[in-house]
């Protein structure tokens, strides 16, 4: 029957703290009414309400099309349906100037909390507690809407693990482990909380720019309905819609490392929003996300350092054996209207807060764990790229008749780094061609760094963590 699933909720919640790498749950949320959030459904649910969508080109370019460069508009689920399928209706309404054939729409990170704030009874339709984690419904989760080719740029979270659901129309997630942080070029440029971003447009990569993205290991999975993934802590994601319209919901559980997590990013923000409100705004850098609401002083972001290093060492101090698990301040950061992610945590459960340690390799320990992980039919790896093909081909999924793991007919999924021919002007990214020497390389004598390439530098990750570090010695002693 369909409550009979492959996992308890507590080996379901072990499986997800012991996993280091992706996987795919099935069979798990087969009795969850959340299953039936197709689009249309939940545009009778909302009834004419407005919510805002990130327009952007389907054109897939060279640079990654960051929401910085993004269109937005407030528009009903029933105007975006109606665009979606090329109604008449679209032609006067808030989609009008946007032709579907050419753009992508997606209604990203929306708060279920604050969208279905009048229809509460409707957070019980997602049961996270099948995982393990009781309490945690559509109250604690966040909701996706998109058209085919709506895309989130490559990016990793500087908070937590991630169970997402798929609902309606699939998904291609390009996943990347933390041990490729540096062939991914990670910037804090557009800055958010929480996200650091890549330079590269994984779906078409420039090497010549960012050569070293060419040792990357993407691990890649289509998701369908009925199935979720897991994404482990700090692993790079690119994702695309691959439907005419796809339905998701996604959870970010929160760990305990997430507290020295966030007196990185206090030290970030401090860094970035002072060098960056040096500049002369008339330059038109769009440097802040749309997410983040303003640029925050440096009296509130030092307050913020201040508090994020107390509660670190409240959670040392409480030595409490750590479990991952939702915190009341935690809930209630992730509703506030001017934070998109897992932002400002900084109240502090009893939990065992270890450092960032161990990133690059398993212990022993893990390793000995990841080999008594009962990977098959239920809970499905999402190996590397090259080996994606023998995995498609061996593996039957027993849930619904859905296919998993799809291979591609038109060469999509072929090798980021070798299947495409890259057109490279000499002057991407605002490089001027006067500064460039005769073999298309910067000209040492003429190219002036910019405050964006400092901070590249200033607040990478292995910087900041380091910085981490030495701070939270300094106040130790």
């Amino acid at each position: 029957g369909e409550d009979v699933k492959p996992f308890t909720p507590e080996k379901a919640k072990e499986l997800v703290m012991s996993l280091q790498q992706p996987a795919v749950f099935c069979n798990m949320v087969g009795n969850w009414p959340a299953l039936h959030w197709n689009a249309k459904y939940l545009s009778a649910v909302l009834d004419g309400k407005t919510i805002q969508f990130r327009l952007g080109l389907k054109t897939v370019d060279l640079a990654p099309q960051f929401e910085t460069q993004c269109s937005y508009v407030e528009a009903t689920l029933e105007e975006f349906l109606a665009w979606s399928c090329e109604q008449p209706p679209c032609l006067s309404g808030p989609f009008s100037c946007y032709e579907y054939s050419k753009y992508w729409a997606y209604a990203d990170y929306k708060y279920i909390a604050r969208i279905f704030e009048d229809k509460p009874e409707i957070f019980q339709d997602i049961r996270w507690s099948d995982f393990g984690f009781p309490g945690r419904s559509g109250k604690e989760s966040t909701l996706w809407i998109g058209s085919e080719g709506a895309n989130t740029p490559c990016h990793l979270d500087s908070y937590g693990c991630n169970l997402v659901l798929q609902v309606q129309g699939r998904k291609r997630w390009h996943l990347f482990p933390p041990g490729d942080t540096s062939f991914l070029y990670p910037t804090r440029i557009p800055y958010e909380e929480s996200s650091i971003f890549s330079k590269v447009s994984v779906a078409n990569p420039d090497l010549k720019h960012f050569p070293e993205f060419r040792n990357a290991t993407a691990h890649v999975v289509t998701l369908s309905p009925g199935q979720v993934l897991f994404v482990p802590r700090h692993w790079w994601h690119y994702v695309e819609s691959i439907d005419p319209i796809t339905v998701s919901i996604n959870s970010w559980i929160e760990l305990d490392e997430d507290h020295e997590a966030r007196v990185e990013e206090a030290i970030t923000r401090t860094l970035v929003c002072a060098i960056k409100s040096a500049e002369n705004p008339s330059d038109g850098d769009l440097w802040l996300n749309p997410t983040e609401v303003e640029a925050t002083s440096h009296e509130i972001n030092l307050q913020y350092l201040n508090e994020a290093v107390s509660a670190y060492f409240r959670c040392q101090k409480a030595g409490v054996p750590g479990q991952a698990r939702p915190s009341s301040v935690a809930a209630e950061q992730r509703t506030s209207p001017s934070r998109k992610r897992k932002k400002r945590e900084v109240g502090c459960e009893p939990e065992d807060c270890r450092s960032l340690t161990q990133e690059l390799g398993f212990s022993t320990f893990q390793a000995e764990k990841l080999q008594k992980i009962p990977f098959g039919p239920h809970l499905i790896q999402v190996l590397p790229q090259a080996q994606e093909t023998s995995l498609m081909r061996v593996t039957a999924v027993e849930s619904d008749g859905s296919d998993l793991l799809r291979e591609n007919e038109g060469g999509h999924f072929g090798k980021l780094h070798c299947t495409r021919k890259q057109l490279v002007m000499s002057n991407d990214y605002g490089m001027p061609a006067h500064q460039m020497g005769t073999d298309g390389s910067p000209n040492a004598s003429q190219t002036a760094l910019s405050t964006n390439d400092l901070l590249d530098c200033l607040v990478n990750p292995r910087v900041i963590s380091l910085v981490a570090r030495l701070l939270l010695e300094r106040t130790r002693v």
